[in-house]
């Protein structure tokens, strides 16, 4: 009975199955039944929202871009970095060269660092720095907003020129039958007919009987532009303009800045039809050969070094003008005169261009320029600027030329008096310099006094390059009782009367002209 005992029960089988708790017992076991854990017992899994997801698959993405750059990496270092590759043979020549002169440069390194994992990081940063300067969009509440660019309709008078081309102008001041004094003024870069003399009151010129006329240079403003057009061509304009509008009688040109040279033009080409010359901070060509080279170094010292190389550019690459005209005027957002044309301005120009009427003036100005939208005009403006003017300043000097070539002319001079004749500009030269200008510094008016004895120089102490020209109504008083002294006033009405022409009868105004002056 015992043995039968000793074997295992079905029962104790059972429980070895299911559990072994290590309890024994001495008598039978009692399989109890456990009670069944419902499912509402159990604990709920937690599900994944879509950030854990996202976070998961740019995790095991960020894993598996990691793998694949090991893999190039090994790659390249098998292939190409090798002794035996092409590019090692072709270049590791010259690169061993330049990190052997740049490897000063790992002196900065901590003594720790592999210059060869360094660096990389180093200029990674560097440009990680500038796009993020680049495209910063936090704007600073105290900057205002930047004013966009209104184009005007048209309002311009217009006469047709000979060519074909049409010729926008203004006129200001007393009519044309009563003045006593006309003047013709081209204007500067990036302006327009509508600059003038700016600032200058009617009731001004209309005591001194003075009627100002400007016009837009070839492709500024309404004027249509010009295929080839050189300083020869401005003088042609002034004059055609001058007889299309009545003038009749010598005109006086207002030469401001770098729109002074189309004046020198005058002074050049049409002398005949000029009275005299009134010039407000004059520019010439930068690269004058007839300079001296300390007269060189005192006008190049001054500027700021991007004005410097938009000239440098101008002079030798004047298409890559366009792109920086794209991002400056022509973007079609308005800024600072000084920032736009590179240009470094002491105290008195600062005062002045942060005046609203100098502001509101100089936005004005600039839609007008602009209103073509094209930028050859402007890359012709400034190639026209360094370029050979076809004449020299010191060609306006007053002198004796004689006719002496030939052997009969000598002959003649032998036995009777030599015939000679006056050359050269003969009225008279006005020029204002203000001894604090650093976009024409003095240095260009020294050198125009050196080539032009005969030239009036009127130094202005502590004046700057827009102080004196721009908004000073005694300025202009000043500059009008030098140029014709005591005020007049107007001439009294005359009986005949030239018409001053109309946009629509220009033509026809142009051809009457022309014959009455043939």
């Amino acid at each position: 009975m015992e043995e039968v005992r000793g074997a295992n029960t079905w029962t104790e089988e059972l429980a070895s199955l299911v559990e072994d708790t290590g309890i024994h017992y001495a008598g039978e076991p009692e399989i109890l039944a456990r009670p069944r854990k419902s499912v509402r017992d159990e604990p709920e899994l937690e599900k994944e929202n879509l950030k854990d997801q996202v976070t998961a698959f740019l995790k095991s993405w960020g894993e598996m871009l990691l793998e694949l750059g090991k893999g190039c990496k090994d790659i390249l270092q098998q292939t190409v970095v090798t002794e035996d590759s092409f590019v090692v043979q072709k270049l590791g020549g010259p690169v061993a060269k330049v990190s052997g002169r740049l490897r000063f440069l790992n002196d900065f390194l901590p003594e720790d660092r592999d210059p060869i994992h360094a660096w990389p990081v180093v200029f990674f940063v560097f440009i990680l720095a500038l796009c993020v300067l680049s495209f910063n969009t936090n704007r600073d509440n105290s900057v205002p907003p930047v004013k966009k660019v209104c184009i005007h309709p048209p309002s311009a008078s217009r006469i047709l020129l000979p060519d074909g081309r049409h010729l926008a102008y203004h006129e200001l001041g007393v009519q044309a039958g009563r003045a006593r004094y006309s003047l013709i003024a081209p204007h500067s870069f990036l302006s327009s007919r509508l600059a003038g003399i700016p600032g200058v009151r009617t009731s001004l010129l209309e005591d001194f009987g003075v009627r100002l006329v400007t016009f837009d240079l070839p492709g500024f403003g309404e004027s249509d532009p010009h295929p080839s057009r050189n300083l020869n061509s401005s003088a042609l304009d002034m004059l055609h303009l001058a007889n299309a509008v009545g003038v009749s009688d010598k005109f006086w040109v207002v030469g401001y800045s770098s729109g002074s040279m189309h004046a020198w033009a005058a002074l050049r080409y049409i002398p005949d039809r000029v009275a005299g010359a009134a010039m407000f901070a004059p520019m010439i060509n930068p690269y004058e050969p007839s300079m001296t080279k300390e007269e060189m170094r005192r006008t190049w010292e001054g500027w700021l070094p991007r004005r410097r190389f938009m000239y440098f550019l101008a002079r030798r690459f004047p298409k890559l003008l366009s792109f920086s005209y794209r991002r400056s005027f022509l973007s079609g957002k308005h800024g600072r005169i000084d920032k736009w044309m590179s240009l470094s301005l002491k105290k008195k120009d600062e005062v002045l261009i942060e005046d609203p009427i100098f502001e509101e003036y100089w936005h004005r100005d600039v839609e007008e320029s602009i209103r073509q939208g094209n930028t050859k005009p402007f890359i012709e403006e400034a190639v026209l600027q360094v370029s050979n003017w076809g004449f020299r300043l010191a060609d306006l000097q007053v002198r004796k030329e004689c006719q002496r070539r030939g052997f009969l002319p000598w002959l003649r001079a032998m036995y009777s008096q030599e015939e000679c004749e006056l050359a050269g500009f003969l009225d008279p030269i006005h020029i204002w310099q203000g001894m604090d200008d650093q976009v024409v510094p003095p240095s260009i008016t020294d050198y125009i006094s050196r080539v032009l004895p005969a030239a009036v120089v009127h130094k202005l102490p502590y004046e700057g390059h827009f102080s004196y020209f721009f908004f000073c109504d005694d300025c202009h008083l000043q500059i009008f009782s030098t140029l014709f002294g005591s005020p007049q006033g107007p001439l009294e009405q005359k009986t005949e009367m030239v018409e001053t022409p109309s946009e629509g009868d220009t033509e026809k105004a142009y051809s009457v002209t022309n014959s009455s002056s043939e």
